[in-house]
């Protein structure tokens, strides 16, 4: 494991989407799942990412009923010039919600569609969105429709690309013989590498991108999580499988070992996962969830980091695939992916 210090490097979102920095910044838990989040540091996050040489920033508009849309506007308003034309948005839409912040399913008919749309324009302040995906298939819609609603906003100029969100392998053949589709927002990581039977390949064959959001799966293997951690209310990992009981102690054994590896090569554990997510191909842009400078400093030191073979053997020898204890979700939630069926 060797590290270099590059200018930004950047990758393509597919073969039909945008140039965007090799890591995106994940917004979502500044303003929602994990707690209270600091709001100045929020932004100051946001705006040490761009000037670091980040450029694709991922929210959804129902990330705080709205709060990270107007966040992220926020940010982008008072950042540098330069730096804000350099700044992408991706967006993902079609989560019905509750006033106690409940989720009740996903709404992906046309006029849905157009109307999400309407409000995130709104909320970000901007003309256009870069990257405009359904947060889950609805299950009553055909994707074709919501695919074919979201074309015709790139065709009024309203967003620029279309993506996808944990789709299945078929979804995505279905919905690319609509459109064109950058890429398929998705989780991977070291602990959650279900897409590299079928989905991966399926996107790769199509000339699809990949956006891996998980990359340290919701900081459990960041290295920060400790075993006698107590969550905030409302934080979204008190329901988390991988969060409960006998599967927190055997998780949190998993990153004991990849720590192990990383200290012998003198990096952290974040950067390990990061760097391991980099290196599974040059059509997939990690995002990460960092909500504060050090966070942010620690993971785009990821990109410094170069993994040779005998790196690449060692983390996996730590961290088999599908060594990881419990599912992505709970169960109610899991029954949303398509990804998963």
């Amino acid at each position: 494991m060797t590290t270099t210090t590059n200018p930004f490097p950047t990758r393509s979102l597919g073969t039909t989407g945008p140039t965007v920095s090799a890591l995106g910044l994940g917004c979502m838990g500044m303003s929602a799942l994990y707690g209270e989040a600091d709001r100045a540091e929020s932004i100051a996050t946001i705006h040490a990412a761009l000037d670091a040489g980040v450029t694709l920033l991922d929210t959804g508009d129902f990330y705080g009923m709205g709060h990270n849309e107007l966040l992220i506007n926020e940010a982008l308003r008072t950042a540098s010039a330069a730096a804000r034309d350099r700044a992408l948005t991706s967006v993902k839409f079609g989560a019905l919600r509750t006033v106690e912040g409940g989720f009740t399913g996903y709404d992906g008919r046309p006029a849905a569609v157009k109307n999400f749309a309407a409000y995130s324009l709104q909320r970000l302040g901007t003309d256009h969105i870069d990257v405009y995906r359904i947060a889950r298939v609805d299950p009553d819609v055909p994707i074709e429709e919501t695919v074919g609603a979201i074309a015709e906003l790139v065709e009024a100029g309203h967003v620029r690309h279309i993506g996808l969100s944990e789709v299945g392998a078929d979804t995505l053949r279905r919905a690319a013989a609509v459109a064109p589709i950058s890429d398929l927002q998705i989780e991977y990581s070291l602990i959650s590498r279900g897409i590299e039977e079928k989905i991966l390949p399926t996107a790769r064959e199509l000339g699809i991108g990949i956006t891996a959001y998980g990359v340290l799966s919701r900081g459990l293997i960041s290295g920060h999580f400790t075993r006698d951690r107590e969550l905030a209310p409302g934080d979204f990992r008190g329901m988390s499988p991988r969060f409960q009981g006998e599967n927190l102690a055997r998780n949190l054994d998993l990153v004991d070992r990849l720590r192990a590896v990383a200290e012998a090569k003198g990096v952290t554990v974040a950067q390990t996962a990061i760097a391991w997510a980099l290196s599974r191909g040059e059509d997939i842009v990690p995002l990460i969830g960092a909500r504060s400078r050090d966070r942010l400093a620690e993971a785009l030191g990821a990109l410094d980091v170069t993994l040779d073979a005998a790196d690449l053997a060692a983390i996996e020898a730590a961290v088999p695939a599908d060594a990881a204890a419990g599912a992505r979700y709970p169960e109610a939630q899991m029954a949303h992916l398509d990804s998963e069926h």
